[in-house]
């Protein structure tokens, strides 16, 4: 089988597509032949070297596939052979075979192609402990989603739209016309202004209920001046540690400017606000895997509905794994980026 393999902390140049041997299960594993697989912005990050869960270098990334079951072990249930699924991995996704538990993986909806359905599990079920699980947004309130074009942003929008609230986005401003017809009611641009001062103005001063950021370091302190009394803001991720493709010296000192900037949240000053804060990192969450699997149902419920519609931007062969990373970082994407053997 052929996959993606990091060689080393750096830039696109240490990204290669390598053979390895065709995988077998173990007595309670099975076998996925992969039509598509995720690309995340931590896999940025890991490649760059900025990402402190990610494996050893050399390593394989890649969270989320989808594809055929082709062989089961002795003790999984032989009825999965053949079946279409969509599954969470931890790494090794990026390849042509993963080899996952049983409770790793869910039939695929059949209205979802491939590469749709390998769009769901890691950003529909952040965005999901974002707005239900953690962020208990409801009808009446309002929500910020930073990026709202990526990949994890129009999962909160799909969501956010079905819990009927008021939804704001920053995104570049190309983006703006397609996230208006997704159903966003107010785009801004923060690339050509305050996005800060954007949302105080349309809110008129006083802020929005949920925030969803997944920028870091100076960013999080003003997503928490821009909560309203009750507010909470979820933090996800440090995109903002990204100033260039490249590894090395530069890619640790942006990190630890990123993490300086960070604000520290003092017990009474959140008492005396009235706000909250949370962090969601999937990659910590594989201990409660009986909650991901409620979640994910309930995700896949809504896709069966028809409220939950993951977008996939574009595809790139397993041997254009470059193209798509500058593409990512680029912030050309709108929706999820898809590799494909």
């Amino acid at each position: 089988m052929r996959q993606i393999v990091n060689t080393a902390n750096g830039n696109y140049d240490v990204l290669e597509v390598q053979e390895a041997p065709d995988l077998h299960p173990g007595s309670d594993e099975l076998i996925i032949e992969v039509e598509a697989s995720g690309l995340n912005f931590a896999d940025i990050l890991a490649r760059k070297g900025q990402y402190p869960d990610g494996p050893d270098k050399p390593c394989v990334m890649g969270y989320e596939v989808a594809g055929r079951v082709s062989s089961v072990g002795s003790t999984v249930d032989d009825s999965w052979v053949g079946k279409e699924v969509v599954a969470m991995c931890r790494f090794k996704g990026q390849a042509e075979q993963v080899c996952v538990k049983e409770q790793q993986i869910y039939e695929k909806p059949s209205r979802l192609s491939f590469a749709e359905a390998a769009a769901v599990p890691v950003n529909y079920i952040t965005a999901w402990v974002l707005l239900n699980v953690m962020g208990s947004l409801h009808e009446s309130e309002s929500i910020l989603i930073h990026n709202v074009g990526g990949g994890v942003g129009i999962a909160a929008l799909d969501i956010a739209q079905h819990i009927g609230a008021t939804t704001y986005g920053t995104a570049s401003e190309h983006k703006h016309e397609f996230l208006k017809k997704r159903g966003l009611h107010h785009a801004i641009d923060y690339r050509n202004n305050d996005w800060f001062e954007v949302i105080m103005d349309l809110t008129g001063g006083r802020g929005v209920d949920l925030i969803t950021d997944p920028l870091g370091g100076k960013e999080w302190k003003r997503s928490y001046k821009a909560l309203r009394a009750t507010g909470r803001l979820g933090m996800f991720g440090i995109s903002s540690a990204h100033t260039g493709p490249k590894g090395g010296l530069k890619a640790y000192w942006d990190m630890l400017k990123t993490v300086i900037r960070m604000p520290l949240f003092h017990p009474l000053s959140l008492i005396n606000s009235n706000r909250g804060v949370f962090g969601v990192n999937l990659g910590h969450l594989w201990h409660e895997q009986d909650k991901a699997s409620s979640w994910i149902e309930d995700i896949l419920e809504g896709v069966e509905e028809g409220w939950i519609n993951p977008h996939v931007d574009t595809t790139f062969s397993f041997d254009e794994v470059a193209e798509a990373h500058r593409y990512i970082e680029n912030r050309k994407n709108i929706g999820k980026v898809i590799l494909v053997p």
